[in-house]
């Protein structure tokens, strides 16, 4: 029997998709990617298809995902970037053999120079970092409002006042609990 991992939450940008695969990190952490085989798991849904991943391997992309996620959740309150993690996040850019190739239908794909480098799929997403981080695309950083994730997200909507990473999980869970507030509160009144 296959062991049952938790649901990636995937969204419209690559780097902070990458980091939701720890969520909840200030609450009880949810690990994603808990296993090398996840980690392909996750690479192939989000177009970097790897054959393979070495335990060693897989430390490289939990490094760059905290990297990622420290670099993020400090440009979103505008604080400097923390060094150490700018130094992963470059380095990790600058290891990758990985190339964009248009399809015929006219999407960009990435095509990494061997089936089974990693290294080159975490350098396609430390570029993706690199490009909202430096803000070099439509849209701002921000954390998620939800007191025990925290995420850091990239906000494209058109008012750029999003408040929840994710709407269906986070944002769902603080509506039930206005809600629910709101009817004790109400019954308490009634009475």
């Amino acid at each position: 029997m296959r062991a049952r991992f938790p649901d990636f939450r995937l969204g419209n940008v690559l780097a902070t998709s990458f980091t939701a695969t720890l969520t909840e990190r200030h609450g009880d952490a949810v690990e994603r990617i808990p296993t090398p085989q996840r980690l392909v798991d996750w690479l192939a849904v989000s177009g970097l298809a790897v054959d393979s991943c070495t335990p060693a391997q897989l430390d490289l992309a939990r490094e760059l995902r905290e990297s990622i996620h420290a670099a993020a959740t400090a440009a979103a309150v505008q604080d400097a970037l923390p060094a150490s993690a700018v130094q992963v996040i470059n380095d990790r850019s600058a290891q990758g053999r990985a190339a964009a190739v248009l399809t015929p239908e006219g999407k960009r794909r990435w095509q990494l120079s061997s089936a089974s480098r990693v290294e080159d799929a975490l350098s396609v997403i430390a570029a993706d970092a690199i490009s909202i981080i430096a803000g070099e695309r439509d849209g701002r950083l921000a954390l998620c409002a939800s007191p025990t994730c925290q995420a850091a997200f990239f906000d494209t909507s058109q008012s750029r006042t999003r408040k929840w990473c994710d709407m269906n999980t986070c944002g769902n869970r603080q509506k039930k609990a206005r809600f629910n507030a709101n009817q004790r509160k109400n019954s308490g009144s009634a009475e």
